[in-house]
């Protein structure tokens, strides 16, 4: 395994949001198949690489878990359309460059997704 850390030093960037009263459509919270597709378009969007992906509903209107394995690092949103509440996590890694630019576009266009009116979020440089 190669020790190499990019120019910053920094070998990844890790966001965490807290998404309350979400304006979305309901639907966008609790559609499986809607929301897989949705992560998979912005992560494209955002340059970065699909490599796989887990996504399952809590039951008939219930909430989404999903995941999606980058080939940067990974994608995990969590919904419960009851609340208008979702969690997201956005983690990159530096390896082949910098994508901090890539996990902070991803992570803004899940966020507008959402359309939250109050957001917590937390940036980590990992390393």
């Amino acid at each position: 395994m190669s020790t190499d850390i990019p120019s910053s030093g920094v070998p990844g960037l890790h966001l965490m949001g807290d998404l309350h009263g979400c304006a979305c459509p309901v639907a966008t919270l609790c559609d499986r198949d809607g929301l897989l597709q949705a992560c998979t378009r912005l992560v494209e969007e955002a340059g970065l690489t699909v490599v796989g992906n887990c996504f399952h509903q809590f039951g008939e209107g219930g909430g989404v878990t999903g995941v999606v394995v980058l080939a940067e690092s990974h994608l995990s949103v969590h919904t419960w359309p009851e609340s208008g509440f979702v969690t997201l996590d956005v983690y990159v890694c530096n390896y082949s460059g910098d994508n901090r630019a890539k996990a902070e576009k991803l992570f803004a266009g899940l966020a507008a997704l959402f359309d939250a009116a109050t957001s917590n979020v937390r940036r980590v440089e990992r390393g």
